[in-house]
């Protein structure tokens, strides 16, 4: 590997090892202490690459990583930094086979101690909302260690219960805000995407996407029901969902449509290999529905769509909230954002990009926002066009992303705090206040979570001028392979697709 590309990789070991497939990283933990930081930061840099694009697309990283570590200091400021160094999830995913993988379980284990060490050492500037907000991720990382089970795992449990106790003390006595500042979040969010952001002139995007969202859910509400306003219908909506024992099968019956439709339709360049649709392993059980695809630098195996039932154990109304995100109106839409066209044929994309920038190095905000914006293209194309509640499931999440951008520059510019971020979601986006409270705690300690939308809204711009550059010769088809080509590039560089598609 080039070592500029080898550079960057070591300070994002979580993300290249899970989804780049660098399994060469299995069983490590980064150093994030302040002097392992300070180090891997004077590593970054070096030749030129031959091609243009990926130059760019590397500098971008490089740029983001000197700013998010070198000048803001996030190993500092937010435990989630250090939560997915530790985090052993990504080795319930059948990558290879189990004894190769429970081997490096063990050891990324035995790193925990070091790892603790370092994190306790880096965060002494964790507000107290943020800490508060991930105190129940942390504790949740020892799920399912026993401390009888030797004395890796026992020491890994010590460590861990002086992460828990450091995180615990600065949600008591961290700073009450958890805000950036405006400069700061502009240049976190567009360094790494290699582009320059107004966040006034975002923000006013964000609300026009509102209004856009809610217009065409008010008009797909009035065909179900032309007497009853979305506040009113949305609920009963939502209640209508499989039960327990039929999540899965609605969720495979969905799968096998939604690739279907999209190969009919040309929506993706790529749609071979295997999904498969099962309950997410017990680490990750708290994800309702995720895309673990086969990552591309991997053997190729199954993609796995993790849909992940409510325990038949729980209270009946948590039970009720968790199938709600499988009802009928809003699973179809998931599905297209997971599987096809979306994040499982992005993953297959991926696989074929030309070189090794494009296959490891993921810009979030496009891979989101991919998957955000193949949702409209499947209402545009006709996807159940005969049922109003995929249009209606396609607003409601369009309208929780579209909050969520707006939320992560009110809260970052001080322009709003987290009870005002709970009552836009309450108000915007139909959730109820506990849901609204955990959306808006959730901005808190991922200040870019608006990136489906800012993605979304990035190619949609990209597409009109599509349109008008290539005039007859423009097809979705074309624009999307052009696009995907690139792999999954910071969004400020998406108009090489134009120049080379």
């Amino acid at each position: 590997m080039d070592a500029r590309l080898r550079a960057v990789c070591d300070m994002i070991v979580p993300e290249v090892r899970e989804y780049s497939g660098l399994h060469e990283y299995d069983g490590m933990v980064q150093d994030l202490s302040p002097d392992g930081v300070r180090a891997a930061l004077r590593r970054l840099g070096g030749d030129p690459l031959d091609d243009p694009h990926d130059e760019a697309h590397l500098s971008a990283f490089e740029n983001a990583l000197r700013f998010q570590f070198g000048e803001l200091e996030l190993h500092r400021r937010n435990p989630l930094v250090h939560l997915g160094n530790l985090d052993l999830s990504s080795y319930d995913r059948e990558y290879a086979p189990a004894e190769e993988r429970a081997a490096a379980k063990r050891r990324h284990l035995a790193g925990w101690p070091d790892a603790v060490d370092a994190a306790i050492a880096a965060l002494d500037a964790v507000s107290a909302p943020v800490a508060d907000a991930l105190l129940p991720a942390i504790k949740g990382l020892a799920a399912g260690l026993d401390a009888e089970a030797g004395e890796t795992e026992a020491a890994a449990l010590r460590a861990h219960e002086r992460l828990v106790q450091h995180v615990a003390r600065a949600a008591r006595e961290g700073d009450p805000s958890p805000a950036l500042g405006a400069a700061n979040l502009a240049r976190l969010m567009g360094v790494a995407e290699a582009t320059e952001v107004d966040l006034g002139r975002l923000a006013e995007r964000a609300d026009a996407e509102r209004d856009r969202i809610m217009a065409i859910l008010t008009e797909a509400c009035a065909r179900l029901d032309p007497d009853r306003k979305p506040a009113e219908l949305i609920p009963e909506l939502l209640r209508d969902h499989p039960d327990i024992e039929g999540v899965l099968q609605e969720a495979r019956q969905q799968t096998a449509e939604a690739i279907a439709f999209s190969r009919e339709r040309q929506l993706a360049p790529y749609l071979d290999g295997e999904c498969l649709v099962g309950p997410a392993p017990e680490s990750r059980s708290w994800a309702m529905a995720m895309m673990c695809w086969s990552a591309p630098e991997e053997p190729d195996g199954p993609s796995w769509y993790y849909v992940t039932p409510p325990d038949p154990s729980w209270p009946a109304e948590e039970i009720e909230e968790w199938l709600s995100v499988f009802s009928r109106t809003t699973l179809p839409a998931i599905t297209v954002h997971e599987v096809a066209p979306g994040h499982f044929a992005h993953g297959r994309a991926l696989r074929r990009a030309a070189t090794p920038v494009r296959r490891i190095l993921h810009s979030m905000t496009f891979c989101e926002g991919w998957a955000h914006y193949v949702e409209e293209v499947c209402l545009e194309e006709g996807f159940r066009a005969g049922d109003p509640r995929f249009a209606v499931g396609f607003c409601v999440e369009a309208l929780i992303r579209v909050t969520r951008l707006a939320c992560a520059i009110g809260l970052h510019t001080g322009a709003m705090d987290v009870a005002e971020a709970t009552q836009r979601f309450m108000r915007d986006a139909f959730l109820a206040r506990k849901g609204a409270a955990s959306e808006a705690q959730r901005g808190t300690f991922d200040p870019t979570y608006g990136r489906y939308t800012w993605g979304k809204l990035a190619i949609l711009d990209l597409r009109e001028q599509a349109k008008a550059r290539w005039g007859a010769g423009f097809s979705l088809q074309r624009f999307h392979r052009a696009m995907l080509d690139l792999g999954s590039p910071p969004i400020g560089l998406l108009g090489t697709a134009l120049e080379r598609g």
